[in-house]
């Protein structure tokens, strides 16, 4: 732990800071825990880069931070010989999210390496686009994607346009911490860094040529058009990025009926009309929900701030209502559709892959091997993916086809690395147009893959654990499960037990060890009868440990039951550790 005290009176009497800062800091003076919980530790890279509590302090998003983040990425830029590439920065509607990237714009520039940086408010997959579309080193993405309006966050993307993955996520983090001084980071004003053409702002170009490679990832372009002015469609962008693009592609692929949630269209860090932005969240629904019933709207589409993330309702003709579906049903609905019309098509290659996180659901290896496509499994986080698919292109063994994770995120083409939220709306529309064709919802779609494949269903619980004391409890159960494995989780049996911390897998009838093959990260993964399974692990974006499962029923009732049964059991066991 870092002499907290210490740094935070550096932070009151370093002329370096400023005086809004130091006021800031002034206020808390006198609470050690909040001057603590601001200074005992620098803010860190997790799953998805830099994400935290709007603030003062080395453990608090705010522009010193920011700069000495992107001093450390200009440093690894630099000494990777890649600082004629360029980067690219974008950045979403939070709280300080233009300034944010401007900043780190500022910082790059400083160092002799030209920041690429939009114009205004732009999506995350667009941000990975222009990565690989300007040919750049890295990226820069200002966002904290679904948290809470008092967080924002900083990703980092390198060349092949995905979050960065090992050895450059080390190389940066370790640049980043031997800056110890954060008034020795370099900065230059916006004119001038324009003036020395190393501050560049981009837009309109790199839009068109974004949504060109969403529009060619339709597969079924005569289900559009023979449906158009059929399918209606809510759609929410939650007060983020998502607006323009998801509704310019709807409208120049032909959809007719788009209806946005007028409350929820304008970009707004403030979040008013929810507390949490997140479509995983039912209260994200409400108001699209609403017009949804009064306009009889076949799906109801929202996608988080930074447009990554899409979470979908679909009406269900039969009973009247609409049935939600989670990132697992909608990524497994899509990869069926895809894959579908590709193999009607004759476009699938015999080298096929399909591509998810380890915490996804069963139902899509059950997908992937109906359409002959090897199934490949990451650890979590959309970075893998990306990796997967570099993979693939260095060595030109496999075809990526779709790739997805349970948290709400998929990808359909390669054009950009990180999950798709435009692209998913699109094709979700699209898929709802062709299996009208057919006389069918999507929901009548999702129950025939269940029909074909089994009812699979799976969920995930999480317990919050904020704080020093928080991060001690999520260690002290990830290490007790790490130490004792358990037998079995309710009526379910374990049959191995992976840890990708240790790079095992325990076969428990035989002893029997073998290596994941995955890199090391800390989580636990426990293999159980029919078809059940479990995944342990720290999230890497909020102070919570999360508890993924799944099952696989005979009927939507016999799945919930099992569900619910093993939920139970697992937070029994679990709260034993608490």
């Amino acid at each position: 732990m870092k002499d907290y005290m210490k740094i935070y009176q550096e932070w009151l009497s370093n002329p370096y800071f400023d005086d809004a800062t130091k006021a800031e800091l002034k206020a808390i003076e006198g609470n050690e825990n909040e001057i603590k919980e601001r200074f005992y530790m620098d803010l860190e890279f997790g799953t998805a880069g830099l994400r935290g509590i709007i603030g003062a302090g080395i453990n608090r998003m705010n522009i010193y931070v920011v700069r000495r983040a992107t001093q450390g990425l200009a440093n690894y830029i630099i000494k990777q010989g890649g600082a004629d590439k360029g980067v690219a920065i974008a950045y979403d509607s939070r709280r300080m999210s233009p300034e944010f990237a401007d900043e780190a714009a500022r910082t790059l520039a400083a160092n002799g390496i030209r920041a690429y940086k939009f114009e205004s408010l732009r999506p995350t997959p667009e941000l990975s686009f222009a990565v690989r579309e300007l040919g750049c080193i890295a990226g820069i993405n200002v966002t904290a994607s679904h948290n809470p309006p008092e967080y924002n966050g900083y990703k980092v993307y390198w060349e092949d346009g995905a979050q960065f993955t090992p050895p450059h996520d080390k190389g940066v983090t370790q640049e980043v911490l031997a800056i110890e001084d954060l008034s020795t980071v370099k900065t230059m004003t916006a004119s001038d860094a324009k003036a020395a053409g190393l501050y560049q702002v981009i837009g309109a170009e790199i839009d068109n040529k974004y949504i060109a490679n969403v529009k060619a990832q339709v597969v079924n372009q005569d289900a559009i058009d023979r449906m158009q002015d059929q399918i209606k469609i809510v759609y929410t962008p939650l007060h983020g990025t998502g607006n323009i693009p998801v509704r310019r592609v709807l409208k120049e692929i032909g959809f007719q009926h788009v209806h946005v949630v007028p409350e929820q269209e304008l970009p707004d860090g403030e979040f008013p009309t929810v507390s949490y932005p997140n479509p995983e969240a039912a209260e994200a629904f409400a108001l699209g929900l609403k017009l949804a019933r009064e306009i009889d709207a076949d799906l109801v589409l929202a996608t988080d701030p930074d447009a990554d993330r899409l979470g979908v309702y679909v009406k269900d003709v039969k009973s009247g209502d609409y049935i939600p579906l989670t990132g697992n049903m909608s990524g497994s609905l899509l990869c069926e559709y895809v894959l579908s019309q590709k193999a009607a098509a004759g476009t699938i290659p015999a080298d096929g892959e399909v591509v998810k996180s380890i915490v996804t659901t069963n139902l899509v290896d059950a997908v992937a091997a109906a359409y002959n496509c090897k199934l490949v499994e990451c650890l979590t986080g959309f970075k893998w993916i990306g990796q997967q698919v570099l993979k693939e292109e260095r060595t030109g063994v496999g075809h990526y086809m779709f790739g997805l994770e349970e948290s709400y995120g998929c990808l359909i083409g390669t054009y950009a690395r990180d999950k798709d939220a435009v692209s998913a709306s699109v094709a979700l529309c699209e898929a709802a147009a062709y299996y009208k064709t057919k006389g069918m919802t999507l929901w009548d779609a999702m129950v025939a893959m269940y029909e074909k494949y089994g009812y699979y269903k799976d969920a995930v619980k999480s317990i919050g654990l904020s704080g020093i004391e928080g991060l001690a409890k999520i260690q002290s159960i990830m290490e007790n499960f790490r130490s004792n494995t358990p037998e079995s989780f309710g009526e379910y049996k374990v049959l191995s037990a992976r840890d990708y911390k240790l790079d095992t897998v325990k076969d428990m009838a035989t002893g029997a060890v073998t290596p994941t093959g995955l890199p090391s990260s800390n989580v636990l993964y426990y293999d159980m009868n029919d078809n059940a399974w479990l995944c342990i692990r720290p999230s890497g974006t909020e102070p919570k440990i999360k508890f993924y499962y799944g099952i696989k029923g005979t009927s939507l009732e016999d799945a919930e039951a099992k569900s619910a049964a093993l939920g139970q059991a697992l937070m029994g066991q679990v709260e034993k550790l608490l």
